[in-house]
């Protein structure tokens, strides 16, 4: 059975090539999609070929609504997106994959139905198809060579959607077991190298002394250090001391 996650459905029109459905089927559920509606697929259905490359998305296939025109495809719904590579002479608002998918997640959170059509492989959706539509989405892509694939045009909107509809950590640090250093382990640290290359004669001329060594803590305290960074550094400066006093 279907997720019991709220969503669009993924509508693709007149698929032609059964690996091009499979390789949508992995798209969208690689981002947690998995309602998937399919108008008149050119081969037939069910397609082999689809089956073999949706590897371990076949569940979208074995649950794919089957029906043989757009409309019946989107009768539900009540926000329908058309995908398309060109504008079709219709008035509609035209989004962005991106702010089209905003508006799904905030739809579907007011308990609407939300449907986003992908167009056949050689020409996409024909302009009756796209006149069953509240708003186009176009992607902002090469003028000179618009065409997307069909599974690349369903995996960036299915993107969009997660990134819409879920909390997405923009940056995040892979520790390794590792921690961070703490101030005083910074400023321990600081004072070590102050130390030394005052000794070193580094602080050089006398008037500019004081502004180096902020200029130095300023660089420690910048710098995103673990407790192992800051063993490590400690034991630079030990081991050159050493070698300089070995001379």
């Amino acid at each position: 059975m279907p997720s019991e996650t709220r969503q669009p459905a993924f509508v693709l029109v007149r698929p032609q090539m059964g690996e091009n459905i499979g390789a949508a089927s992995r798209a969208m559920w690689n981002f947690g999609l998995d309602r998937m509606r399919l108008v008149s697929p050119r081969d037939g259905w069910p397609n082999p070929s689809a089956t073999a490359m949706a590897s371990g998305a076949g569940r979208l296939l074995d649950e794919a609504q089957l029906v043989e025109t757009t409309a019946q495809a989107v009768e539900d719904c009540d926000l329908v997106f058309a995908t398309t590579a060109r504008m079709r002479g219709l008035t509609k608002p035209v989004y962005s994959p991106e702010q089209a998918m905003k508006e799904a997640a905030e739809r579907i959170a007011q308990g609407g139905k939300v449907a986003v059509m992908f167009g056949p492989e050689r020409a996409g959706l024909e302009n009756s198809d796209v006149a069953l539509a509240n708003a186009l989405i176009n992607v902002p892509v090469n003028p000179e060579f618009p065409s997307l694939n069909l599974a690349q045009c369903v995996l960036l909107c299915a993107y969009e959607w997660q990134r819409a509809s879920s909390e997405i950590e923009a940056l995040r640090v892979e520790m390794a077991g590792a921690e961070w250093a703490s101030g005083i382990e910074v400023e321990k640290l600081a004072e070590h190298y102050e130390e030394r290359l005052t000794e070193a004669g580094f602080f050089f001329p006398e008037h500019k002394a004081e502004s180096m060594k902020l200029t130095l803590r300023n660089l420690w305290s910048r710098m995103p250090l673990t407790r192992e960074d800051v063993k490590t550094l400690h034991g630079v400066m030990r081991q050159m001391v050493r070698w300089k006093e070995r001379g």
